[in-house]
């Protein structure tokens, strides 16, 4: 049987809630697991979804999914590649309305340089990484963004599994930097070393002086 005829590709279309990001490389959003009416489906995202997703989707979120469903018949194994996903608004049975569901465009105007400067702290939250205290660093990563008025300059993402788990707790910095073994004590010492500019640009130096 000739390559034309082992497999064949065409259009699906489909709606589940999210259950998790599959991520590769401890960071990089490679496609979605859903569950659907047919039960748990994996869909691959296409590569200029992977640069636009909104990855702060929240598990349980209903998604509308279009794209290309490629059967290989010789090995009847089906690949489903998603061109468009939409956040729809309904519930099963219901007709939908959906956006697209992308990263929000940039501010303009006086918050330009807050959404320019965004960074997203990666954590792992998996079961082996939550047992090793991934739950404290997470409160740990959140008050120390507090303490240093950082909440609309970084965010933290919760992520499947970076695939290091008897090293957990696991997470990666903006600039790609990964810490495993993290105790939550040492999160403000990764915290400052990190993001010390930016605490500098944001809160006025205050310079002592002497009386006399």
């Amino acid at each position: 049987m000739s390559a034309s005829y082992s497999t064949d590709i065409s259009e699906f279309c489909l709606e589940g809630r999210l259950i998790d990001f599959v991520i590769k490389d401890g960071y990089k959003v490679k496609g979605l697991l859903l569950g659907t009416a047919d039960g748990e489906c994996y869909v691959k995202l296409a590569k200029h979804l992977r640069m636009a997703f909104d990855l702060r989707l929240a598990p349980g979120t209903w998604l509308q999914v279009v794209g290309y469903k490629k059967h290989d018949i010789k090995n009847d194994k089906v690949t489903l590649k998603a061109e468009r996903v939409m956040a729809a608004r309904s519930e099963i049975g219901t007709v939908a309305t959906a956006t697209p569901v992308q990263e929000p465009p940039a501010m303009s105007t006086n918050k330009a340089k807050s959404a320019k400067n965004k960074h997203t702290i990666l954590v792992c939250q998996k079961s082996d990484c939550m047992k090793r205290g991934g739950k404290a660093v997470c409160q740990a990563l959140e008050a120390a963004l507090s303490h240093r008025g950082l909440e609309d300059q970084v965010t933290i993402k919760g992520t499947g599994c970076m695939k290091n788990c008897k090293a957990g707790p696991n997470l990666v910095m903006p600039d790609k930097t990964r810490y495993s073994r993290i105790p939550c004590t040492q999160v403000p010492v990764i915290m400052d070393k990190h993001f010390a500019e930016d605490r500098e640009e944001e809160q006025p130096v205050i310079r002592q002086s002497k009386l006399g």
